[in-house]
């Protein structure tokens, strides 16, 4: 998903990183995709379902330094339940860039884990300038999990080219 997001973008001139966790069987560090597209592999390791930890402040430091040496101006994060994607939202803002959260999620209200989740998503999509759903009812849950106004939550359904 993010791969043909990020070649859709590149198509249309724009210049796209992507910073994801490392995965097990060697894909860590800097690599080289089609068209230019350099995927930073952070040194964090996923426990469930490809989530990681929760450190607030562990990804800061390769965060702010990806920022800087690759001139980024805009950061689109992606999942309710990525830690890394609450944590580079949280950084983007603190660094003043402008940001973009993607949720793809349908979440309840009562079970601890959307609790936690919703609560997570209230603090960190406070100042993103806009959040993409890919349905109206993602869109009517995200607005009630996390408080965003309507008008900066958009729908852009997924679809097949």
């Amino acid at each position: 998903h993010m791969y043909h997001l990020a070649q859709g973008l590149i198509e249309r001139g724009h210049k796209v990183v992507v910073m994801t966790h490392a995965y097990e069987g060697g894909r860590k560090g800097v690599r080289y995709m089609t068209r230019g597209l350099k995927v930073y592999y952070a040194p964090r390791l996923a426990f469930y379902f490809q989530s990681t930890l929760p450190t607030i402040f562990g990804a800061f430091r390769l965060f702010r330094c990806i920022v800087i040496r690759e001139r980024i101006n805009l950061v689109h994060t992606h999942q309710a339940f990525s830690t890394l994607a609450h944590e580079c939202t949280l950084h983007a803002r603190t660094m003043g860039l402008k940001t973009v959260f993607t949720d793809h999620s349908l979440f309840g209200f009562a079970d601890g884990s959307s609790i936690h989740t919703n609560k997570c998503m209230k603090f960190t999509l406070a100042d993103a300038q806009q959040v993409v759903c890919v349905s109206h009812t993602s869109k009517e849950n995200t607005v009630l999990r996390s408080r965003v106004p309507p008008d900066r939550v958009s729908v852009v359904p997924n679809a097949v080219d």
